[in-house]
């Protein structure tokens, strides 16, 4: 309620209008709760008059045995002193209810001889209207639990003392702690819609910890129950709004995209993504932002970067620089609007994305020198605008990146020469990407990078830690989910690895801070977008271009310029010891040391034989400490940095190698 002011004299009183009044979807709900109120009358009558009646029958006994006179007695070891009070007490008692019913029933009697029935229909109302209030469900009362204050739901399936009772099963809230209701539950959707208020000092950052918990002590799945903090004006710390769905919000057919039958988009507007479990549509940003999508293989990774794709390619004025590593066809369309494209995974095809990485460095490097010589109306900040990438005659499209299989340029362990220092190709890669990360967003570049191996080493934390949007569809643990979604994120309840295997295309998507509101993470159903819808939407973007004058590069038939630098070194390690370093990289787990008779078993080699042929290529065993399950003991093995140096000696030696090479 507020006090206002009318023409500086009159205080007038505003009252808040109920919801109904000012949303058809609540009027809705309250006519359905009202009806549901109106057939269940009876029925709920009837239960209090039963009620009322127990209730004064306990009453009624507890007053004819004396019984507070008995227990006061009793309290003070004077029960048999008092016996004799107590035992007339009752039997007065006695005769006065005896009394009471024998002169009502005349009365009774009498009025019925004058009036009629009427008489027995009137005392039945009003008898039956007393019990029914004195057995009537009231919040605080003895033996009853209470439920949440506020307005009282008339929702069929969600019940507030359900919702409060699971709320202190799951151990969110304390056993003397009750919740309030903020809005009563609704339905939306295919599901009920509450929002709460904690009690004072619990947080909902702890509920949606908790989720797990909550949706086993509410009788559904995980999947079912969507929670959510309330933020802005309307929101605080301790404000929940949750969701929980009839049934398996994903057991359902794949919507197709929206893209699919449009003409054109516009690169600046998030692209239609998925939708989330209450069936809202969820639109990803790309551009100011990067995207990482990781994933083990066949859960939808490429069909999820591919539809992040789809409205780039069909806005003309983007420039797309696609690389595909998986070595398939499901990226071969892109090549009819792409600038740059290739398919494969041989050392060549890693060399040549160092070239497109190289080209892009000097253009961002050239976009914001000319950016510092332009005036503030044509660009006010030091930041691409949607008005400056559709002027060709500034050339600074929006510009995207694309590498599918990620982790094959990144494990590449080739030996280039980079500003006269020798270092992997995998790791000059990172540096590159991470670069761009960094400043490539308010140029207009947008990295999009996936792979089927989201772990630490694949792909470098500094990398990782720039890329703004994330999205993880199942993987194998949350070790894998962090490394995707940011570190700790399954302590706020975000886990890809509990994702079940018969939901493809399903993901948690943690869109960029600066484009996504208040939502930290959401679980997304991918749209779903096969080769014919993909090829349909990339022959729409060539004719736009063609149209628009904007196909360049490979699309256009021009070939890729040539690089100018020339060496690589890189010459071949023996077999024995690629093996070696492949086991290291991949089933080391950081360790420093690793014992012969486990190298042996994963080569398939005998101990003896595996000993000989390191040493021949200058790597000598050593014993070393390892714990086992009998406790700690000596084994001899190899030391992971000598067996790095080895191969870095080997290939050092041979520096007349003259493998194509890029700076």
């Amino acid at each position: 309620m507020t006090v206002g002011r009318v023409r500086g004299a009159a205080a007038i009183v505003r009252l808040p209008l109920p919801a109904w009044t000012k949303d058809r979807a609540h009027l809705r709900q309250g006519f359905r709760d009202g009806s549901a109120w109106f057939l269940g009358l009876p029925w709920r009558y009837v239960r209090a008059v039963l009620r009322g009646l127990v209730v004064v029958a306990r009453w009624w006994r507890a007053w004819v045995t004396v019984r507070d006179f008995r227990q006061a007695a009793e309290q003070q070891d004077k029960l048999a002193d008092k016996f004799r009070e107590i035992r007339e007490l009752t039997l007065l008692r006695y005769r006065m209810s005896a009394g009471l019913t024998v002169l009502s029933a005349s009365t009774i009697t009498v009025l019925d001889v004058l009036y009629g029935d009427l008489v027995w229909w009137a005392v039945a109302a009003v008898f039956s209207s007393v019990l029914a209030m004195t057995g009537r469900r009231r919040d605080g009362s003895p033996g009853r639990k209470a439920v949440l204050p506020g307005p009282r739901s008339l929702a069929w399936t969600v019940d507030p003392l359900a919702l409060a009772e699971a709320f202190r099963d799951a151990r969110l809230i304390g056993k003397d702690e009750s919740l309030r209701l903020v809005e009563r539950p609704i339905r939306q959707g295919a599901g009920w819609a509450v929002t709460v208020d904690l009690p004072a000092t619990r947080k909902a950052a702890d509920v949606i910890r908790s989720r797990e918990a909550l949706a086993s002590a509410l009788a559904v799945d995980e999947l079912q129950l969507v929670v959510e903090r309330v933020r802005g004006n309307g929101g605080h710390a301790g404000r929940v709004a949750m969701w929980v769905a009839d049934s398996d919000p994903y057991d359902k057919p794949v919507e197709r995209t929206p893209l699919r039958v449009t003409d054109r988009w516009d690169a600046w507007r998030p692209v239609p993504f998925g939708r989330d479990a209450r069936g809202r549509q969820v639109d990803l940003p790309l551009v100011w932002t990067s995207l990482l999508v990781g994933a083990i293989p066949r859960q939808g990774k490429t069909f999820a970067a591919r539809l992040a794709v789809a409205g780039l390619v069909l806005d003309p004025y983007t420039r797309l620089y696609v690389a595909d590593f998986k070595a398939g066809k499901d990226w071969d369309a892109a090549g009819s609007v792409a600038h740059r494209f290739m398919s494969g995974d041989d050392a060549a095809h890693v060399l040549e994305l160092v070239g497109w990485l190289a080209e892009l460095t000097a253009e961002i490097q050239a976009r914001y020198r000319r950016m510092r010589t332009m005036d503030d109306v044509v660009c006010p900040e030091s930041k691409v605008t949607p008005a400056m990438s559709r002027d060709k005659a500034l050339g600074m499209p929006i510009t995207a990146v694309v590498i599918d299989e990620v982790q094959v340029p990144l494990e590449d362990h080739t030996i280039v020469d980079v500003a006269s220092r020798r270092m992997p190709v995998g790791e000059h890669i990172g540096e590159q990407l991470t670069w761009l990360a960094k400043k490539g967003p308010a140029a207009g570049l947008v990295l999009v990078l996936a792979t089927q191996r989201p772990d630490s080493k694949t792909i470098p934390s500094g990398l990782r830690a720039v890329l703004g949007s994330r999205f993880a569809l199942r993987v194998m643990d949350w070790r894998d989910s962090n490394i995707v979604l940011g570190e700790q994120m399954n302590t706020r309840g975000y886990d890809a690895s509990r994702l079940l295997p018969s939901h493809k295309g399903v993901g948690i998507l943690r869109p960029d801070g600066e484009t996504s509101g208040d939502v930290l993470a959401t679980t997304v159903r991918t749209f779903y977008m096969p080769n014919d819808d993909w090829r349909a939407i990339c022959e729409q973007g060539r004719a736009q271009r063609v149209d628009e004058g904007t196909l360049t590069g490979h699309a256009n038939g021009e070939p890729a310029p040539t690089e100018t630098v020339h060496t690589v070194v890189s010459a071949p390690i023996p077999a024995v010891l690629a093996q070696v370093v492949e086991f290291v990289d991949h089933h080391g787990d950081g360790r420093d040391f690793i014992p012969t008779a486990e190298l042996a078993e994963a080569l398939g080699l005998e101990a003896g034989a595996l000993g000989r042929q390191m040493s021949d290529h200058g790597c000598a065993s050593t014993r070393d400490r390892i714990t086992t399950a009998d406790g700690v003991r000596q084994v001899r093995g190899y030391l992971v940095p000598e067996i790095r140096d080895a191969v870095d000696r080997l290939r050092a030696a041979s520096p007349d190698d003259t493998s194509p090479a890029i700076l």
